[in-house]
């Protein structure tokens, strides 16, 4: 007997079966994870290591060999004759942190009643917070890189500017931005670093500087027929003395007092500038520009970056975690260098 029902097609469901909402939960993951890769700018300046299971993991460290020239008749297995290589190892290990969330949970009556989609914009913001949090902490270990002394008698980490600052104002000249890059391939160039990989991540306004301003130095950098890889159209400039240059707000969230920085380092197992219970915080307020290359610092991998949601009957809403758990920690102080 008819009753007027009729069958709908449930857009959320898997082949017609299960969960009405099984379909919609991954639209959500998708947006976290393109906001996640979009806003994030050290994953892919640094070392990243994944672990299936374990609590930290070890990053072999190792020294460089030396040559002399050969005696003829001379044995050259002959430790007394100075010829065998003596090359010196050291690890670092780098701890996994506790799991970091953002989290969000939408009343199940105020999406009925919403006329427009929040999931996504949700989505954005959780996927934001992560790659933010990532990002401070990745730099503050490059930073700590830059501070650091080497595991094995080598070079040191650089810092430029330390007795004195490299700028004369508040706001960096192109000309200023220009020696301190320079500066940065001479101090690497002086430490054997690899010219491969090199960047350096300054602030927006650090960065505009080099391409607005009127000088000689900078239209040199600007100006492709001279070689230059830069466009004053586009608004960008990718490289200086053969380093990538890349912005990001986040280095003005690291560049403040150590009072002002993030307090909540219960879950962070990694004390990257050597003093117990620091986590990634020091004072870095006079911190300008950081550099190095990809072999500086490491990410240790546990959990990557993942999704869960649940509608909860007893509160009439869907629970939304974004989460990941990671830890960073330094590994070759003479590729890291700090401007201030």
């Amino acid at each position: 007997m008819a009753n007027g029902n009729t069958s709908p097609s449930r857009l959320g469901q898997v082949n017609a079966t299960g969960n009405v909402n099984e379909l919609f939960l991954k639209v959500f993951s998708g947006e976290i994870l393109t906001t996640f890769e979009e806003t994030n700018v050290m994953k892919d300046l640094h070392m990243v290591r994944t672990i299936q299971n374990g609590k930290s993991a070890q990053f072999p460290v190792t020294g460089i060999a030396s040559a002399k020239y050969h005696t003829a008749g001379e044995n050259i297995a002959d430790g007394g004759n100075s010829y065998l290589s003596s090359i010196k190892h050291a690890e670092r290990v780098i701890s996994i942190d506790d799991v970091l969330i953002s989290s969000t949970f939408i009343a199940n009556i105020d999406e009925l009643k919403n006329h427009y989609d929040v999931r996504s914009i949700y989505a954005k913001e959780l996927g934001k917070a992560l790659a933010k949090r990532f990002d401070i902490a990745t730099m503050k270990t490059l930073a700590a890189a830059a501070r650091g002394s080497s595991e094995i008698g080598g070079d040191n980490g650089t810092i430029l500017g330390a007795s004195s600052s490299l700028f004369a104002g508040a706001n960096a000249t192109a000309a200023e931005l220009i020696d301190a890059l320079y500066g940065i391939a001479e101090s690497l160039d002086g430490k054997d670093v690899s010219d491969e990989g090199r960047f350096a991540v300054l602030s927006p306004a650090d960065y505009y500087t080099l391409i607005t301003a009127d000088n000689s130095a900078v239209s040199l950098a600007s100006n492709r027929d001279a070689g230059g890889v830069g466009n004053v159209a586009t608004g960008t400039i990718s490289q200086v003395a053969g380093i990538n240059l890349v912005k990001s707000n986040h280095l003005a969230s690291i560049s403040v007092a150590e009072a002002s920085q993030d307090q909540d380092d219960d879950g962070v197992n990694n004390d990257v500038f050597g003093a117990s219970g620091t986590g990634y915080n020091a004072d870095l307020s006079a911190t300008r520009i950081l550099a190095g290359t990809k072999e500086a610092i490491g990410t240790v991998k546990l959990l990557d970056l993942a999704t869960e949601s649940e509608y909860q009957i007893e509160r009439q809403g869907t629970l939304f975690v974004a989460k990941y758990a990671m830890g960073h920690g330094v590994l070759r102080p003479e590729c890291a260098v700090e401007v201030r």
